[in-house]
């Protein structure tokens, strides 16, 4: 029986441990991870690969105090911080232009037409808003915080339907700055 090569059987290996480690962290009691041995392969008459036991029922519990856990829950509640922890990348203003934005249920809420710097420094997307996939939309000023890239779209993470109804229509009046198209800013990034 010809032998397997060398870089197939490192393949299976991997995908054996990917996939025991993916089972290993979703159970929630002791969980068993495989590690493969360093050369001793069952595809080549070695030994097994070794079971490793780990217990996740010893982590340390958190010591803080719980004013200081609520003070901490509370500052990173805000829009920006929920931002930070998104990753934020940089991407010129030109590429935003025209991308849809969808809901949770990845209906198209509309389309960004422009993208603005408000008076306090903050950026908004100005989206064409409308029930009907965005067509015949009235703009709507959406903060940068409360969306994220999502591949070739824009995913509305904080703000939901009724909000964009709700929104005010924005105006060119309303003392927002266009940016240019060649300039960068920083979007946070989701995936489904």
């Amino acid at each position: 029986m010809p032998r397997t090569p060398t870089f197939i059987r490192k393949a299976i290996l991997r995908s054996l441990f990917l996939a025991a480690s993916a089972l290993a962290m979703t159970s929630n009691a002791a969980s068993t991870i495989m590690a493969p041995s360093s050369r001793a392969s069952v595809f080549d008459g070695g030994a097994a690969p070794t079971l490793l036991a780990q217990d996740t029922s010893l982590r340390p519990a958190d010591t803080k105090p719980a004013e200081q856990q609520g003070a901490q829950a509370q500052s990173d509640d805000t829009l920006e911080s929920r931002m930070s922890h998104r990753f934020p990348q940089k991407v010129k203003v030109g590429d935003l232009i025209g991308l849809p934005v969808l809901d949770d249920n990845d209906v198209t809420l509309g389309r960004v037409t422009q993208v603005v710097r408000s008076p306090e420094a903050k950026i908004k997307l100005i989206v064409s808003y409308s029930r009907w996939f965005g067509w015949f939309g009235r703009p709507v000023g959406v903060p940068i915080e409360v969306v994220a890239i999502l591949a070739k779209q824009i995913a509305s993470l904080d703000m939901k339907t009724p909000e964009y109804e709700a929104a005010p229509t924005w105006s060119p009046a309303s003392g927002d700055h266009p940016i240019a198209w060649g300039e960068t800013i920083r979007i946070a990034l989701t995936r489904r």
